[in-house]
């Protein structure tokens, strides 16, 4: 399976995000990036354009949902305005299985 063989080339590892609340998740998913995005806080080093891979436990969702995305922005350490440090990663439209579970959560809310 492809994403198996990235996982096992990634050089970040693979990230881990849980998310229990509506407005949680309203404040991290990005509609407006093509094919769905969202900001996932770490103090792990990227760069723009790093391939990563996420496992996210949404709501009430029983299984955790697997992401590859590409990093398209980096909130550093000590952001102006207090912002949390992370990345914004842009869901891969091949492998995108967070997209509509997410937006269903956000549309029945």
């Amino acid at each position: 399976m492809e994403i198996v063989d990235r996982l096992r080339n990634n050089r970040h590892g693979i990230l881990s995000l849980t998310i229990r609340d509506v407005s949680v998740l309203y404040s991290a998913y990005m509609s407006f990036i093509e094919n769905g995005g969202l900001f996932i806080p770490t103090d792990k080093a990227y760069q723009i354009g790093d391939e990563i891979f996420a496992l996210i436990s949404l709501l009430d969702e029983a299984e955790k949902i697997p992401i590859a995305g590409t990093v398209i922005w980096i909130t550093p350490r000590n952001a102006h305005g207090k912002k949390a440090q992370g990345i914004g990663i842009q869901f891969n439209d091949r492998e995108n299985h967070a997209k509509p579970v997410i937006e269903k959560y956000l549309s029945s809310h």
